[in-house]
Formats: C-alpha cells, sequence, structure tokens
C-alpha cells in the first residue's frame, strides 16, 4: 500500500506562505526543512478527520513541494464526553509552535512526533458531544499533545484510513491515513533531523476561516488594482485621443 496524499501546487503553497507571513509566523526555507501547518476546518466535526496538514518544504533546487494530509486537529466526541484530564479535555489554539515537538514514541509504542515544551490549551468543560470552548480560559503545561496517526496498517477501509476519530484524539494532532504518517510523514521528519542535527520541529496551526479571508483580501487588493489600471488605461486612452 501507499499514501494516498496530494500533491500541492505551487498556488496552494503559495497561498499558506501568505497567511503566514501575515501572522509573522517563522517561514523555514532552507532545503528539506519542513513547514508544517494544520487548518482546522470551519465547522470543526469532532468525529470525522474533517482538518488538513500541509507539510511544503524547499529542495536542493530551491523549489516549492509539499504534500496535502487528512488529519483531526480536534478532539473526538469520545474523550470530549469522558475526558482523559480530570478537568476537562485539551483543544490545542491557533498559533505557532516553535520548537515544541520532538521525534519520540506516542505512548511508547510507535515513532511519532511528541510534545517537547509547555504550550496553553483551551478546555471543553461541558462533556458534551460538540466541541465548546472558552478562548478566555487557558491552561498550560506539557500534557502530550502528540502529532501521530489513527489505527495501523490497512485500517478501516484497506487502504490504511481510519474511518472515525474515536479514542485516537484527545487534544493531538492524527493522521487519518496508516502510510502516509509512517511511510511519507516520518520519513521526512527523519531527513530533516539527519541534515540539520536539530531534534526540534515547529508546528502551525490555522483556521479555515482564516485562509477564506486572506483570499478573499486577495481577491480584493487584486480587483482594486485592475480597477485602477483601467482607469489610468482609459485616462491615457481620452488624452490620446484628445490630441488627435
Amino acid at each position: 500500500m501507499s499514501c494516498s496524499a496530494q500533491n500541492m501546487s505551487l498556488i496552494k503553497i503559495k497561498r499558506i506562505i501568505g497567511i503566514l507571513k501575515a501572522k509573522k509566523y517563522i517561514i523555514y526555507t532552507k532545503p528539506y526543512q519542513l513547514n508544517m501547518v494544520g487548518v482546522r476546518n470551519k465547522g470543526t466535526n469532532p468525529i470525522k478527520f474533517d482538518d488538513r496538514m500541509y507539510v511544503f518544504w524547499k529542495t536542493d533546487k530551491n523549489k516549492w513541494k509539499g504534500r496535502d494530509y487528512a488529519i483531526t486537529t480536534d478532539p473526538s466526541t469520545a474523550w470530549l464526553e469522558n475526558p482523559m484530564n480530570k478537568v476537562a479535555t485539551a483543544v490545542l489554539p491557533n498559533g505557532q509552535y516553535v520548537d515544541a515537538w520532538k521525534i519520540g514514541k506516542h505512548k511508547g509504542q510507535y515513532t511519532a512526533l511528541v510534545q517537547r515544551k509547555p504550550f496553553c490549551v483551551y478546555r471543553d468543560y461541558n462533556r458534551n458531544a460538540w466541541i465548546d470552548f472558552d478562548v478566555e480560559s487557558q491552561t498550560c503545561g506539557k500534557f502530550g499533545i502528540n502529532i501521530h496517526r489513527a489505527k495501523p496498517r490497512g485500517a478501516d477501509d484497506g487502504q490504511g484510513n481510519t474511518d472515525d476519530i474515536g479514542l485516537y484524539s484527545a487534544g493531538c494532532q492524527v493522521f487519518r491515513n496508516y502510510y502516509c504518517f509512517t511511510d511519507e510523514f516520518i520519513p521526512m521528519l527523519q531527513k530533516q533531523q539527519q541534515i540539520y542535527g536539530n531534534e526540534d520541529f515547529t508546528y502551525t496551526l490555522i483556521d479555515k476561516w482564516l485562509t477564506n479571508q486572506y483570499m478573499w483580501k486577495r481577491s480584493i487588493y487584486t480587483s482594486a488594482i485592475l480597477t485602477a489600471l483601467g482607469f489610468i488605461g482609459y485616462g491615457g486612452w481620452l488624452i490620446y485621443d484628445k490630441s488627435k
């Protein structure tokens, strides 16, 4: 079996880079140094893998390349209703987490990215089936918010895809496809580590509405430029026409 993820187009990579620049986030441009960007879906579904992770990098020929993976950035219904933490289930806030993960073992079982630095999370306190957190209230520390996979091997569909999040996310960032995670993502991490000798990895999480807002602003900006150029061209034509 092989990973079913899609290659990122240069347009999509540039779009994500534009969002990162607007937020003044770090963008890695050394060869094979990874930019890992999770995009939380506008309507968070605590059952399905409805979010994306975009992993992109520069090659040794200074060309952008990237891959588009199905993930969840949210805890599942199972953990929302029955929190692993006695207080409430963790939800990772939007933001850039610089050097916050390292290669390790998820629950001591298999290679994954494990939390190495403390950071803050939201908490969902009402213990119902849907995500509902107070953005004014955060708890900070090391909670084992890892980046890992769901079911192993062929999983539910024989192609490595897990159907429902189930018990696989209590706040972690979780890949839906086993082969994408094991055969692609982990080797990319290991390659970066081998080249730079750095154990630390950065992950950025943004909301789908932010990407939509960025595209909306870009379209307005482009329309304004085209309109201005149109007026300039029309003005030039009038001047030329009067001079004849």
